[in-house]
């Protein structure tokens, strides 16, 4: 029985080199300055990952900064806002209310003139409080609703429907209370009878 011998090959050391010319110190030389290449190259571009995270730093700080004075801003100008609607409420109580002192007035005579029991002078007086209240509230933007005319769902409210002799069917006979609309909205609808 022969016994079969195996050769075992090394393999080649880290960084040795393959060549059988080479001398063993030269392999180690070329070896070393290639390392040194590259740990330079990785060195320079870690040095341009921080610097450009420096910049991505300083612009997230600087848009920070942006982000919370417009926030400030923002806060500053709604509570301005809020002053100015308060004091323009406060101005526009305080027009109405000067325009209906008068009005006020007006009722103390007539409550004067009640109780001495002129009658004509009562019904003078009331009158004229009733002008003069109508005046200030037109003058705010009041208006009578129309009540002539065919019944409007929009501006009237039925209230009883009956028949009307002469009267066309939805045509409004009688008001029992007047609407009112100030400016473009309807206040209160008039309250009507319309014909049947």
């Amino acid at each position: 029985m022969t016994e079969k011998r195996t050769q075992r090959k090394e393999a080649p050391r880290r960084g040795a080199s393959t060549d059988p010319e080479r001398q063993p110190g030269q392999a180690e030389q070329v070896d070393a300055s290639a390392v040194a290449a590259d740990v330079e190259a990785v060195e320079h571009d870690v040095d341009q990952l921080v610097a450009r995270l420096e910049q991505a730093e300083a612009k997230r700080d600087e848009y920070l900064r942006d982000l919370q004075r417009l926030a400030a801003d923002f806060d500053n100008y709604r509570k301005r806002a809020l002053r100015d609607q308060e004091a323009l409420v406060a101005r526009a109580h305080e027009r109405l209310v000067k325009e209906l002192l008068p009005v006020l007035d007006d009722l103390e005579r007539a409550l004067d003139a009640a109780e001495v029991h002129d009658e004509k002078s009562v019904v003078e007086g009331v009158r004229l409080v009733q002008q003069a209240l109508r005046a200030a509230l037109e003058k705010e933007g009041l208006a009578e609703i129309e009540a002539d005319g065919a019944f409007d769902p929009h501006v009237h409210e039925a209230l009883l429907a009956q028949p009307g002799e002469g009267a066309e069917p939805g045509s409004v006979l009688q008001v029992v209370q007047k609407g009112y609309r100030l400016g473009d909205r309807v206040l209160r609808p008039a309250r009507v009878v319309v014909a049947e």
